[in-house]
């Protein structure tokens, strides 16, 4: 496995393979990988002859300057896992590399990137699409992994993509979680070992909301899980919607569209940390 740092050399890397018609898949992350980035790197092994993992803090798509400061880095045993994995190579730059001016763009798909974590966080897709944008043009690859977890994300990096007519596959990867639940995230390793024994209630609430869509409005079963959540001690809803799964924009009628997700955003602890979960009710 091949380690790069630098733009010039990751495009000599990938024009070598472009010349041997090598199809190249793309896992974008921010490192602290977990066995969740595991999945979407496995795929792309398994679906390309190439595979390239990104690993970078991206701080555009940050709107708390703690969060960038505290968000974990561990490069050295990211590189031992991906290795374990057959990754091709890994692209760790340094921001400077990436950033060598300000990025200026402005990307903006409403209401997809306007409502939820668009709405909480500022600045954050326009940041994300900065960088995938960029990570898109550098490696030019044939499909690109993305997590499920990241629900949102994805409808939005969609948009980016039909907007500026890459050609590529987005292949989303489903959650992969722990064995009690809990949807994996890099952020779980801020959480103390309390924190981390309350986490679990945000996906079992949100696995017993699927059964009160039976009996329940969607404004009743969003209520329940804002509820079951807020009343453990540690846990506070910071956002819960039931939207269309195509469009983000939230319903008021299980028949309103053909595929419905709930998508949350729970504080955990006294720092707090901020954890995102969703699921699937039709």
């Amino acid at each position: 496995m091949k380690i790069v740092n630098t733009v010039a050399e990751l495009k000599a890397s990938i024009a070598a393979f472009k010349q041997q018609n090598k199809t190249i898949g793309l896992v974008p992350t921010m490192g602290a990988l977990h066995q969740g980035h595991a999945s979407l790197v496995s795929r792309s092994v398994k679906e390309n002859d190439v595979t390239v993992v990104s690993v970078f803090v991206n701080p555009t798509q940050f709107n708390d300057k703690n969060d960038l400061a505290n968000y974990p880095r561990t490069l050295e045993a990211d590189c031992q896992l991906l290795e374990s994995l057959g990754a091709t190579m890994v692209f760790a730059p340094t921001a400077e590399e990436i950033y060598p001016e300000p990025d200026t763009r402005q990307f903006s798909y409403p209401p997809t990137d306007t409502v939820m974590e668009g709405a909480f966080r500022p600045g954050h897709f326009n940041g994300v699409c900065q960088i995938v944008s960029k990570l898109f043009m550098f490696v030019e690859p044939d499909r690109g992994y993305f997590g499920e977890k990241d629900f949102q994300q994805i409808a939005v990096i969609r948009a980016m993509v039909k907007d500026l007519k890459f050609h590529l596959q987005i292949v989303p990867c489903p959650i992969v979680r722990e064995a009690d639940g809990l949807a994996m995230s890099s952020r779980n390793t801020l959480l103390t070992a309390q924190e981390r024994q309350i986490a679990p209630a945000i996906y079992k609430a949100l696995r017993r909301s699927v059964n009160l869509q039976q009996t329940h409005t969607v404004e009743e079963t969003k209520q329940a899980v804002i509820n079951e959540i807020n009343a453990v001690e540690g846990l506070e809803v910071q956002y819960y919607e039931i939207v269309d799964a195509e469009t983000l924009v939230s319903i008021t009628d299980w028949n309103q569209a053909e595929h419905v997700q709930g998508c949350i955003t729970v504080f955990c602890g006294h720092t707090p940390i901020r954890l995102i979960d969703n699921i699937n009710y039709k």
